[in-house]
């Protein structure tokens, strides 16, 4: 068994609060593995005043960061975090920020210690989603990602279509998949009620980032042809009233955000299909989370979340309110017992212990090159 007691790792992020989804998620799993595995672990955020916490998986370093559009906050000076990272003198850095955390990579360069980004998102695809135009290259979102790929020692990426961004680049990517908590998420949490009634659920921010007035419109879609249907969404977001207007009097209910990790893994095992249907995803822990529970997928033909889900456990449709109301009606007439049995399986694929071990070899081997790279490469950096 390796030995991990070596390692103090940071880890740093912005828009992580109360509610966020799943990048809070993948980090706390990430840092509670850290310090599972004997490695000290500090995390640093914004928050509402500057604070310091001591807790089981670590160190949480809160710094004062102003509220923006949305609810989340984001450290607007760096120099802050910066400030943190001298007393922790850590051995690699981990950041899940690409704009005011990336001066995080120059600090490290010049002390001769390992940087990790974890690309969380995919800006140019984002870009075109606010944009409303087919995904393209970005001039100005490849000239970013060139800088962060020169800056950051690894460029960490959960699936293809998220390693797509970077190959113009030459970034030194890692792919490293999340993982899901297969123990809360199971399907004997729950199972959906047989009255008649299709029972879709959307579990996730209601920001435009995520596409839930996709789900919206697709459940909207299926009432407009007369299915019997419902729309449960879990989640709280700045475009909660437009999707309101969006569903009108098709029976879409809006239960806001659910803090219970437990009870959202309820609600979601008593839905019949989960719509995960965002073409941007790079990767969608909430597909996995349903799946976990033995909840079939619909998702759209694009994007990282595609990948999560095969013909066995879903289906996909271009990313239009017509198209994915046809995938879901192809997933409501097949057995639905066998697609529960195989969402499961296909869950069971991805575990965080895997996630962890994968992310603590690549620390490892940073903390044992880096310090030795060459004094010109590191004042380069």
């Amino acid at each position: 068994m390796t030995d991990h007691s070596r390692l103090r790792i940071a880890q740093l992020a912005n828009f992580v609060g109360p509610v966020s989804g799943g990048m809070r998620t993948a980090v706390d799993h990430l840092g509670r593995g850290y310090t599972a595995a004997g490695a000290e672990r500090i995390l640093v955020v914004p928050g509402r005043n500057d604070e310091v916490e001591e807790t089981d998986s670590g160190i949480v370093v809160r710094v004062r960061a102003p509220r923006l559009a949305g609810g989340y906050r984001m450290i607007a000076q760096p120099w802050r975090a910066l400030d943190v990272l001298d007393q922790f003198r850590p051995t690699t850095v981990e950041v899940s920020d690409k704009w005011t955390l990336s001066p995080v990579a120059r600090w490290a360069g010049r002390r001769g210690i390992g940087s990790v980004l974890f690309s969380h998102e995919r800006l140019d695809a984002q870009l075109s989603l606010f944009l409303k135009r087919p995904s393209a290259r970005v001039p100005g979102v490849t000239t970013l990602n060139g800088r962060l790929a020169k800056a950051f020692d690894a460029v960490v990426v959960t699936s293809a279509y998220a390693a797509d961004e970077w190959a113009p680049t030459g970034a030194s990517l890692v792919r490293v998949p999340l993982g899901v908590d297969l123990e809360t998420f199971t399907p004997e949490a729950g199972s959906p009620v047989d009255d008649g009634v299709l029972k879709l659920v959307y579990i996730g921010r209601l920001s435009r980032e995520k596409s839930p007035h996709l789900a919206v419109a697709t459940a909207v879609e299926l009432h407009r042809r007369g299915l019997p249907v419902r729309l449960d969404v879990y989640g709280t977001g700045p475009h909660a009233d437009e999707l309101r207007e969006i569903a009108g009097d098709a029976p879409v209910v809006f239960h806001g955000y659910v803090g219970s990790r437990t009870e959202i893994a309820r609600r979601a095992a008593e839905a019949d299909i989960s719509l995960s249907v965002c073409p941007v995803e790079t990767f969608g822990l909430a597909v996995l989370e349903a799946l976990a529970a033995g909840v079939p997928v619909v998702t759209s033909d694009r994007g990282g979340a595609r990948e999560l889900v095969d013909a066995t456990c879903g289906e996909w449709g271009e990313p239009t309110a017509e198209r994915l109301a046809d995938a879901v009606q192809r997933l409501a007439a097949r057995p639905q017992d066998e697609l529960r049995q195989a969402a499961r399986r296909r869950a069971e694929r991805y575990d965080w212990a895997t996630t962890v071990d994968r992310m603590l070899a690549l620390h490892g081997r940073l903390a044992d090159e880096v310090p030795h790279r060459p004094l010109r490469r590191r004042l380069a950096s």
